[in-house]
């Protein structure tokens, strides 16, 4: 969209005005609340690194007869208070229409900017406005399966897509594309400067298709064109291993919708194997599903509450624990950080409070409100901040984060030994020694 015209939109919808629109649009409140999004995925929010460039105005003023570049939309009759406030949007649109002089956009993208301008009224990062290509690309997500090039991305300070790291023997992996390259273009169209999401909506499609990425690659001169067959891909979101000294490794990525069967079939593998104790590894994990987050905590604990979701009425659910499960009697640490966010941090306060096992590592990020989703007409989404989760000893963690019972700060960079743990060691130790 033009920028001068999207400001001029987000501008009007900042207003106090607004906001009273919309507290009575939400003013009634949401009932069970299903989704935990953690920073990194989500809200989805445009990259940092994407910006418009203003126009200035010019400061001479022509007094002639102004000939409307469009026709206008009509404003609508207002019928009750507050739609009349609300014609202010529409007063300042239809003069818009009438005197600007360059393209207008469409009413698509006009409805869309002023949402996202309504939002940012409510100061609060965690309700989120997203269009259907994103609202897509989050949703498909969820399931732990998508067909695409095989690898996580993320967007650096130069706006640029980074591949973090490839599936291993992807399709990704096998044409080439290596953790660390840059991608400038997707089948020749420049992606630098837009956002993560709508970059990886353009990089993945129909398995069995090809996309051409144009590859920025250290150490080479010049930039690398390399074609990708798609494929459909699982999620790799859990790795497991039987250690040498007979403790079980678990590291969990996400909680996404195979999280806790993922999970309990690594614990049927290692308990198979004897293993002493389990570190089960949240570290950087940003959250997803809150109903995954109840069903793996279940997996260790044997009944007793795990989570309680309050709303700003005073009204509150509990979550509680069913016994039988095949991890409630195994030794067990959680490893921690300030990555592990939401779901994770559901996870890790009941586990800590219910002293079912011990936090080993850094802070946690804090974010304990519960986002309410909402599909609308045009398949984008709406995710409603509804609620707040407790733990069981009635702990606020958003804004506060979960403080671990062992602290082990991660070193800094010039400290740190490529291919050590010191968060991960201390953990087995505790295992192996009981402190």
């Amino acid at each position: 969209m033009d920028s001068t015209m999207r400001n001029v939109v987000k501008f009007v919808l900042a207003g106090a005005i607004v906001l009273v629109l919309v507290a009575l649009a939400f003013a009634a409140g949401f009932s069970s609340s299903y989704v935990l999004t953690g920073s990194d995925v989500l809200p989805v929010q445009q990259s940092p690194t994407t910006s418009l460039v203003d126009t200035p105005l010019p400061t001479e003023s022509l007094e002639e007869e102004i000939v409307p570049t469009s026709t206008p939309v009509p404003i609508p009759t207002p019928e009750n208070e507050n739609e009349e406030t609300f014609q202010l949007f529409w007063e300042v649109w239809n003069l818009v229409q009438s005197n600007y002089y360059g393209k207008l956009p469409d009413m698509q993208e006009v409805t869309y900017a002023a949402i996202e301008g309504m939002l940012e009224t409510l100061d609060d990062e965690y309700t989120a406005f997203m269009e259907p290509s994103v609202a897509a690309v989050l949703s498909e997500d969820a399931t732990g399966e998508f067909e695409g090039i095989g690898a996580f991305v993320s967007m650096d300070d130069a706006g640029k897509l980074e591949i973090v790291e490839v599936f291993e023997e992807g399709p990704a992996q096998k044409a080439g594309v290596l953790a660390g390259d840059r991608v400038l273009e997707v089948d020749g169209v420049s992606i630098v400067g837009v956002s993560l999401y709508e970059a990886i909506g353009l990089i993945r499609g129909p398995a069995n298709t090809d996309v051409t990425l144009l590859i920025e690659r250290e150490g080479e001169p010049e930039s690398l064109e390399i074609t990708v067959t798609r494929a459909r891909l699982e999620i790799p979101i859990i790795e497991v291993e039987m250690r040498d000294d007979g403790i079980g490794y678990i590291r969990l990525y996400d909680f996404s919708a195979p999280a806790s069967a993922r999970t309990e079939e690594a614990l049927e593998e290692l308990l198979a194997q004897d293993a002493r104790g389990i570190v089960f590894d949240l570290r950087g994990n940003p959250g997803g599903w809150l109903d995954q987050s109840v069903k793996v905590s279940d997996l260790f604990l044997d009944n007793g509450v795990i989570v309680v979701e309050r709303w700003s009425n005073g009204n509150e659910r509990k979550f509680e624990a069913d016994p039988g499960d095949v991890g409630e009697e195994i030794p067990l640490v959680v490893l921690v950080n300030g990555g592990s966010a939401s779901a994770a941090e559901i996870v890790a306060g009941a586990l800590q409070d219910r002293e079912r096992a011990i936090l080993i590592g850094e802070l946690t990020f804090g974010k304990g409100s519960v986002q309410r989703p909402f599909t609308l007409s045009d398949g984008s989404e709406l995710r409603v901040t509804s609620a707040l989760w407790f733990t069981p000893n009635d702990r606020a963690i958003h804004g506060q984060g979960l403080t671990p019972d062992i602290e082990v700060p991660w070193p800094d960079e010039e400290d740190w030994e490529p291919g050590t743990d010191p968060q991960l060691d201390r953990a087995v130790e505790y295992l192996l020694t009981g402190k």
